[in-house]
């Protein structure tokens, strides 16, 4: 059995996102696409914690496009910057 490094296991990690976003956004246009994919990839970090809160508001029956609203609200001077 062979041993990941570190390195390794964040390139997987960061090729299953994309992937996985590229799944969720397929209705989206290309260069929107491309331009989520990239402010994701310069904070991933702060994307995760926007998820997290996201899916907290969604389980007290927030319904999730106004959950990720509020959410996105909550962060918007931070995703600003990543433009």
């Amino acid at each position: 059995m062979r041993i990941l490094t570190s390195n390794q296991i964040k390139s997987m990690k960061k090729f299953l996102m994309k992937q996985v976003m590229k799944h969720k956004m397929k209705d989206v246009p290309k260069d929107q696409q491309e331009q989520m994919l990239a402010m994701v990839e310069k904070d991933p970090e702060l994307f995760q914690k926007i998820a997290l809160e996201v899916q907290e508001e969604v389980k007290k029956g927030t319904d999730q496009m106004m959950a990720t609203m509020k959410v996105a609200k909550k962060y918007q001077a931070e995703l600003q910057k990543l433009q």
